[in-house]
């Protein structure tokens, strides 16, 4: 037995050396014991807090090969496996045979499965899954009988496991790259996954608060799959181990001293150091027990066993929080298996084999220790002063907002001479073109004055109602289902073109339609009646934007041009082109409730004042008489162009975030007139898209809901952020966006997010969960643009092929 070590969050209870090499088997660990394999057919068993004397177990004839406790608390089963026995083991009453003077014996359910590698056992521990050659053997744990016989892999089973809320549901992985759900009763196979990757499945693992499952490969590969009543598994996400340890490491060095780092390596160390593959050998949950309240609040972690350390993963936000590697004065530096649980004290206490030796050590996680590195971790990523879309301060003196556009009144009228005087003609004394007669040739009056005495008094109730009705705004439905159900679809052109950009109205009565054929489209919410037709564009709309005031239409293109229109006039009342912008304009809008322009093109993210003028002189209506002034530019910190912006002009709000072509999310406070912080590393790819919840006029949230925003970018899914923490805290993986600029959108309520998909199909999320709530079929082509109605419970959708869809709730009345 070796002596205690500790490697800051490792503490190595013991190590031991078995007469073979162990590094591949499934060894057992328990919040209070652990079982280690003793010369080949006998089994040791530990108390994890008390190691000296071991409890020792015979029977088996064969070497042991694998092992598993029950997870019943009040009854502590010990199921093991050779190639002639399965044994299940009452530990407690082995204990009180050794101390009555006799053997240890167990009970034998199964006899001659071959070579069992993994043995699981049902929540109530009345069955047992072996799983041998391609086959699982579902075993009575309290009595030997003939076992169910589960066959259909192509390869070697690796790993199966009971389901903690369906006894009568087990998964099983195999080296044939696949999984399988299992039907109990039955036998039957109810669902089965495509080959998954190139190396095979090791691993599995169930999260019971989401009805969620967790898979992993020999390459480092993560799948997280849903499996609902129907049993039809829906992917959730993928991770990449080695990735996420990559970026993890960049993270590290960016933003955190070396003295901060959980592996104690400085940059010299990391050069030195050598690539391997980080097979995924166990999988466990576990809850944070941090005093932090960024990390308390994450319920999606998990660890990850592998071959070079443990990796602490959030499933939510497919990130690596940290990572424990196996170095300094440990016994084992590589692992061949690992076997985790929870103690009583809330330590963590991992059974770990050597992979090339014949080593086993009880390691345990500090739990004190590893909130410390938490919170130290957690303070060096978070941002310097807390970020709210809700200013709490009012405007600085020196603030860009201030700005104002100088009002020119009418010019001062020059002097007039003695010379000018006299040539001036003779001037009307009217000036308008009817005057009132004097009544001199019209006939005298014949009747005198009659008063109207019989007119009838209109119904002041009812008048007085209808216009009390329609000044009050309805209060938007917020529990009612995501709108999923098709209302209606309309083609916006006789020729497929693209609908680029969608947004409703702030009275959600009418909608903004932008086209690739550089038009822009009004059409009314029911998409009932003909729309008006604005051109000005010479090439595709990217972004059409109402003004808060629901008077302007604010339109931009790869021209580079700016529009900003009014629904009553066919021609644009400002135009901002060339004279402008070097590079096109990649986002509008209006901003502070109206009163600035906020565009991007290039690096450059300007602020515009502005004043527009419908009036038009008929002989000179080529002069616009509606002017803009640049009031503010900022420019990204790397000098990167903008991809995307967003901005709240619903309210005041200080903050503007802009998505960089570096894959960074800058955030700027306005009233400051600079740069807040910045997100490096987003995306693996540059966000094309951005947007803030928003909220609705007809729908009230928490001001903290206001702090959330999205993020899209092709390949990496769509990304929920905390811009108090600037932290992803949610990912959402499950639709496809991998060439296409889809967007994504808040619902006025903030509990549902709708996407576009290239599958032909739009998804709705719920916030809370990573897993999609609805799939919205029957579209012809990629889904590239969705919009929430903000006063009532609608959705609508545009594709690539110039078609447009609604969808309404299940309870809302279908014509």
């Amino acid at each position: 037995m070796a002596a205690v070590t500790s490697v800051q969050y490792f503490t190595e209870r013991f190590s031991l050396t078995c007469n073979k090499p162990v590094s591949h088997l499934q060894l057992a660990c328990c919040p209070s014991h652990c079982a280690v394999p003793w010369q080949d057919k006998n089994i040791r068993i530990y108390e994890n807090n008390n190691l000296e004397p071991p409890l020792e177990l015979t029977g088996h004839h064969g070497d042991v090969s694998a092992m598993a406790f029950g997870t019943v608390t009040d009854r502590l089963l010990l199921c093991s496996a050779s190639e002639d026995y399965v044994i299940v083991w009452d530990i407690d009453r082995c204990y009180t045979q050794i101390k009555e003077g006799g053997i240890a014996s167990g009970r034998v359910v199964g006899t001659l499965l071959g070579r069992v590698v993994h043995l699981s056992l049902c929540p109530l521990s009345a069955k047992m899954a072996a799983c041998s050659g391609s086959r699982v053997f579902i075993l009575n744990a309290e009595r030997e009988e003939a076992p169910r016989v589960l066959k259909a892999h192509l390869g070697p089973v690796t790993a199966s496991e009971f389901c903690p809320w369906d006894v009568n549901l087990l998964v099983s992985t195999s080296e044939d790259r696949t999984f399988k759900i299992w039907d109990m009763k039955k036998g039957d196979i109810l669902f089965e996954s495509a080959v998954l990757s190139a190396y095979p499945l090791l691993s599995l693992f169930f999260m019971e608060q989401n009805s969620q499952f967790i898979t992993g490969s020999g390459d480092g590969q993560l799948w997280c799959y849903t499996l609902p009543v129907d049993h039809k598994c829906r992917l959730v996400t993928k991770l990449d181990l080695s990735k996420l340890e990559q970026k993890h490491e960049r993270n590290l060095r960016k933003n955190i001293s070396p003295q901060i780092r959980p592996d104690g390596a400085t940059r010299n160390d990391v050069r030195g150091t050598v690539e391997t593959a980080k097979p995924v050998l166990r999988i466990w949950a576990q809850k944070l027990h941090s005093s932090h309240t960024s990390l308390k609040q994450r319920g999606s972690c998990v660890w990850i066993g592998s071959s070079d350390g443990l990796y602490l993963l959030d499933l939510d936000t497919s990130e690596l929080l940290m990572n424990l590697p196996l170095r300094g004065d440990l016994s084992i530096s590589m692992a061949g298996s690992w076997a985790i649980s929870n103690e009583l004290g809330g330590n963590m206490c991992c059974l770990v084999t050597s992979l090339f030796g014949t080593s086993v050590a009880l390691l345990e996680v500090n739990s004190a220790r590893l909130d410390e590195l938490c919170f130290r971790m957690a303070t060096g990523l978070s941002v310097d002063e807390q970020l709210s879309a809700v200013p709490s301060s009012p405007l600085m003196t020196m603030s860009p907002l201030n700005a104002e556009l100088a009002k020119h009144g009418p010019k001062p009228q020059r002097k007039i001479g003695v010379s000018c005087q006299k040539s001036v003609k003779d001037q009307p004394l009217v000036f308008h073109t009817q005057v009132k007669s004097s009544g001199y040739n019209t006939a005298p009056h014949r009747t005198m004055f009659r008063p109207k005495t019989n007119v009838k008094k209109k119904s002041i109730s009812s008048a007085t109602t209808i216009t009390n009705t329609k000044c009050l705004l309805s209060e938007y439905p917020s529990h009612f289902e995501a709108p999923c159900m098709p209302y209606a679809h309309l083609t916006v052109s006789t020729t497929p073109t693209l609908v680029s950009s969608l947004q409703y109205s702030g009275d959600g009565k009418q909608i903004a339609c932008g086209l690739g054929d550089g038009s822009v489209l009004l059409y009314n919410s029911s998409l009932t009646s003909n729309p008006a037709v604005y051109t000005g564009h010479s090439k595709a709309v990217n972004t059409v934007f109402w003004s808060q005031s629901k008077r302007w239409i604010l339109s931009t293109s790869e021209d580079p041009a700016l529009c900003i229109w009014t629904a009553n006039a066919s021609e644009p009342v400002l135009t901002m082109g060339v004279e402008q912008f070097a590079k096109p304009i990649r986002s509008a809008q209006f901003y502070y409730l109206d009163k600035f322009l906020l565009l991007a093109s290039g690096s450059n993210l300007m602020l515009y004042l502005y004043h527009l003028d419908t009036t038009r002189d008929d002989i000179k209506r080529y002069k616009q008489r509606s002017k803009s002034k640049l009031a503010s530019k900022f420019s990204m910190k790397s000098g990167t162009d903008i991809s995307s912006v967003s901005a709240i002009n619903d309210f005041y709000s200080y903050i503007v975030l802009a998505a960089g072509a570096d894959h960074t999310i800058q955030v700027f406070d306005m009233n400051q007139g600079c740069m807040a912080t910045q997100i490096s590393d987003a995306h693996c790819r540059a966000a094309h898209h951005l947007t803030q919840n928003k909220g609705s006029p007809f729908c009230t949230q928490a001001l903290e809901s206001y702090n959330l925003f999205l993020s899209s970018a092709l390949t990496d899914g769509l990304k929920l952020w905390d811009l108090r923490t600037a932290r992803c805290v949610r990912r959402y993986d499950s639709h496809v966006n991998r060439y296409h600029h889809c967007t994504a959108v808040f619902s006025p309520c903030g509990r549902f997010v709708a996407t576009g998909s290239e599958d032909h199909t739009a998804y709705i999320y719920d916030t809370r969960s990573s897993n999609f709530l609805h799939k919205l079929p029957r579209h012809s082509e990629t889904v590239l643009n969705v919009a929430f109605n903000p006063a009532n419970p609608e959705l609508l959708t545009g594709t690539l092929d110039g078609k447009l869809a609604l969808f309404h709730p299940p309870e809302s009345s279908l014509p």
